[in-house]
């Protein structure tokens, strides 16, 4: 079976905001997908990439800080 991957190696990189702002986001669109049709194909891969996306900006905000901070 043959798929194409959600990131290939050559994707641009996240770029995050700072770390309440991107916890933020992720809260809110965390909120938003709660109430998505497990049923429904379409909104659960907008959830999964959804989820994915925040999560990278949450960790990269969090990397940016800490090495800030060094």
């Amino acid at each position: 079976m043959s798929y194409d991957p959600l990131y290939g190696p050559g994707h641009a990189p996240v770029v995050p905001g700072d770390v309440d702002r991107e916890l933020w986001l992720a809260r809110e669109f965390t909120a938003e997908v709660a109430a998505a049709n497990i049923h429904e194909p379409a909104a659960m891969i907008k959830a999964a990439a959804g989820l994915h996306y925040r999560l990278a900006a949450l960790v990269a905000a969090l990397d940016a800080e800490r090495s800030e901070g060094r």
